[in-house]
């Protein structure tokens, strides 16, 4: 009788809805929310890819929730192929991810293109070491397809990303003035 309680206990727990519980791997259900970014340029909107990038977009999601990305630059502009933020520190060496560990590329998400508009997760050489830096695609680049991981496409502001994309820049493809991310936020669509 005893084995049978501790069974019907056990398959009672794991038929209970999961309702409000969240794991670092469980997705944010980001069907219908976009991604908004307001640049002191305009403003910048995306879909994700949550499908292909579960980890990644939430990633994404859950630090932009957090306001971790407001008030920070695009550190790196690199004319005719990308624009890059999301580090606080606004080095290019900075940044976390929502779990505090670096993550790894998702399957799904190496398989989608370098497409101008395309959204994808900077890392450095080493494995597990996306943080919170991301890029977005100026020019279709697909010598980056099956190395980085696309998370996300431009749906609205791609006139933005090109005003972005010829900033002046020093040799280090920092841009001379200021681009920076007001604000970003996650809206319904």
């Amino acid at each position: 009788m005893k084995k049978f309680l501790t069974l019907l206990t056990l398959v009672t727990i794991l038929t209970l809805p999961l309702g409000g519980c969240a794991s670092s791997t469980q997705s944010s259900n980001l069907n219908n929310m976009i991604a908004v970014i307001e640049t002191n340029h305009g403003v910048i909107k995306f879909d994700f890819y949550e499908e292909e990038a579960p980890n990644l977009s939430t990633n994404f999601a859950e630090l932009t929730k957090r306001g971790y990305y407001d008030g920070v630059i695009f550190h790196r502009i690199i004319h005719g192929f990308m624009i890059q933020g999301g580090d606080p520190e606004g080095t290019g060496m900075g940044g976390e991810s929502h779990t505090g560990e670096g993550l790894a590329d998702e399957e799904g998400a190496l398989q989608l293109k370098h497409t101008r508009g395309a959204v994808a997760c900077a890392k450095s050489s080493q494995p597990n070491s996306i943080g919170s830096q991301f890029y977005i695609i100026h020019k279709d680049s697909n010598f980056l397809d099956g190395n980085y991981s696309v998370f996300g496409q431009v749906t609205e502001g791609m006139d933005i990303v090109d005003q972005i994309a010829v900033q002046a820049t020093d040799a280090n493809d920092r841009p001379l003035e200021e681009v920076k991310m007001i604000k970003v936020y996650l809206e319904e669509r």
